[in-house]
């Protein structure tokens, strides 16, 4: 039985091995990178059966990210080609303080022709969590009326539903579009994941209790608020709010992708049968290993590293 459904865009990442620019920057090493793909990796890695559906071109670097995905345990029947298209491709300069910039290139790619009847290729009675993530719906009209699809069948088959809106507004037709989508996808969701400011632009409050009160009201379970460095405050429905307090790390290298092993850990903790605050507790224990790394996910812990880590940081 596959206990994680996911489903997005794996892309090329090319990330430069000097520190500068993009303009300067002349080396570069090769890796995969995606937000849904980070996840299923961290996932997998933790032992669980995820299965990953996406669309790849069929030239040597969509040849490469299969390569990648088999490599983590990804690749199933659920991966088409597509002899058409291109997959995405994204650049990232490295900084020694605050986030890097990336550059991405991705439109018309292969997976962002994935629509409705795709997913109806899926049996939802026989997954136990749907993550999903605000990238998809923003790739074409097709994969967002495949996202809803997704979420609202889910739903009805009896699936957990993970969101995290993982703001990327250059790739909308415009920004009110955006909210509005996303605050609709949420309303499938039985956990939200945002981040504060995605919170603010989202629901348009301010403090991080009117930001998780929104979602409640939508008729989300539960929102789990990711803090940086704070770690993440916690409020379930017809509950009294909490925080969880984060790990200190000696030296942040690259952000990128720490919301993503956050997720994992929530997901993990969902499927390990843990608590809430057990499993946001693990949430900031992936984080902090993940952004203490360049890669999006070279660093996602199996689980002796995972609880090594907690371990040595408690």
């Amino acid at each position: 039985m596959v206990e994680v459904m996911l489903i997005g865009e794996p892309m090329v990442i090319f990330y430069a091995n000097e520190e500068g620019s993009l303009v300067e920057a002349n080396s570069f090493s090769k890796g995969l990178a995606g937000a849904e793909v980070n996840v299923g990796i961290g996932l997998s890695r933790l032992g669980h059966r995820t299965a990953y559906m996406t669309k790849l071109s069929t030239d040597e670097l969509g040849t490469y990210i299969y390569q990648c995905l088999k490599k983590e345990k990804l690749a199933s029947e659920m991966i088409t080609f597509d002899d058409t298209k291109q997959v995405g491709v994204m650049f990232k300069n490295k900084v020694t303080n605050g986030d890097p910039k990336t550059l991405y290139y991705r439109k018309g790619s292969a997976a962002s022709t994935l629509c409705v009847d795709d997913i109806k290729k899926i049996d939802f009675k026989s997954i136990k969590v749907l993550h999903v993530t605000g990238i998809p719906p923003a790739l074409s009209q097709e994969m967002r009326e495949a996202c809803f699809y997704m979420m609202k069948t889910a739903r009805e088959a009896g699936c957990f539903i993970t969101f995290d809106p993982n703001l990327r507004p250059a790739l909308w037709e415009s920004q009110q579009v955006m909210i509005e989508t996303l605050n609709q996808l949420a309303r499938h969701a039985h956990l939200v994941l945002p981040g504060v400011a995605e919170g603010q632009l989202l629901t348009g409050e301010d403090s991080i209790e009117a930001i998780a009160d929104f979602y409640l009201n939508q008729g989300t379970d539960a929102v789990v608020m990711k803090l940086g460095g704070d770690g993440a405050y916690v409020k379930e429905k017809g509950q009294a709010s909490y925080s969880i307090p984060g790990f200190k790390v000696k030296r942040i290298v690259d952000t990128v992708g720490a919301g993503d092993g956050f997720a994992v850990g929530i997901i993990n903790g969902q499927l390990d049968g843990l608590t809430l605050a057990e499993s946001v507790r693990q949430a900031n224990a992936i984080g902090a290993i993940q952004i203490q790394n360049a890669s999006d996910n070279d660093a996602l812990p199996n689980r002796s590293e995972l609880a090594t880590f907690i371990a040595q940081n408690s």
